[in-house]
């Protein structure tokens, strides 16, 4: 079952099951949505799939909910899931560290296996990896995330899990001349454990990330760029494969690769 199917990324995920011959897709969920099968919609005219606008009123036998809606939707769509026997694979960002602990408790208890993945592309993940490598190295660091421009959530999932896994291996540092002052308030970015991150919305974009790395007399910078959104179905199609397999609540996509 996709969730947030009237979005770009939910049209997107859509499409991936519908085209995998091993999945079925059994339904869709979208609270802004008033039509009641997926054939209403253009893209999707040739198939018979029923689509539900209303947690209350679902009844499918999905064995895993592909979830890309919005930040104030989701925490409560995984618990739907979680409560259904349903595995949750989201992508959808925004949530703070105490709902996703609640939904990492619900899931143990209810044994039920999910996901949570900042960000599904592969490049994504492996930036990840090889940022908290060079960390190690280079403890003065920025992160500049770049998206489209009806991004809602700043900054992205992905540069704040690239700032955690960074901090896992750095002590926090206050980077930058201690005297420093902002001529305009936000100049600097946001703050995590003394690193910046920088949010860049623009249209054009889908989705980048710049890790950048100084010492002394060098730099160093790693970067990750999805041209395009099917980029992210890869890892997608991964999470709903193996998902069902495992009976707890996990975040980030290299969990299962």
């Amino acid at each position: 079952m996709v969730a947030g199917y009237h979005g770009r990324m939910g049209s997107t995920a859509a499409q991936m099951v519908i085209d995998t011959p091993n999945f079925d897709l059994v339904g869709v969920y979208d609270a802004r949505g008033t039509d009641t099968n997926l054939k209403e919609t253009a893209a999707f005219k040739d198939q018979d799939v029923p689509a539900f606008h209303d947690l209350a009123q679902i009844d499918t036998d999905a064995t895993v909910w592909v979830d890309f809606t919005i930040p104030t939707a989701v925490f409560e769509n995984a618990k739907f899931a979680i409560n259904h026997g349903i595995s949750p694979v989201i992508g959808t960002t925004g949530m703070t560290d105490e709902q996703v602990a609640e939904l990492q408790t619900l899931a143990k208890n209810q044994q039920v296996g999910g996901l949570i993945a900042p960000n599904f592309g592969i490049s994504a993940v492996l930036l990840m990896q090889f940022a908290q490598q060079a960390a190690k190295y280079f403890p003065d660091v920025e992160i500049i995330e770049m998206h489209h421009d009806d991004k809602i959530d700043s900054p992205s999932g992905t540069a704040i899990s690239t700032a955690k896994k960074i901090a896992e291996v750095r002590k926090p540092k206050a980077q930058g001349n201690p005297d420093a002052t902002e001529t305009l308030p936000g100049a600097r970015g946001a703050e995590y454990e003394g690193m910046r991150i920088h949010a860049v919305r623009l249209p054009g974009l889908v989705a980048h990330e710049e890790v950048m790395f100084g010492g002394p007399g060098e730099g160093l910078t790693i970067r990750q760029d999805s041209y395009d959104r099917i980029s992210f179905m890869t890892g997608v199609k991964v999470a709903v494969e193996k998902i069902n397999q495992y009976h707890e609540l996990m975040v980030g996509l290299e969990n299962l690769l």
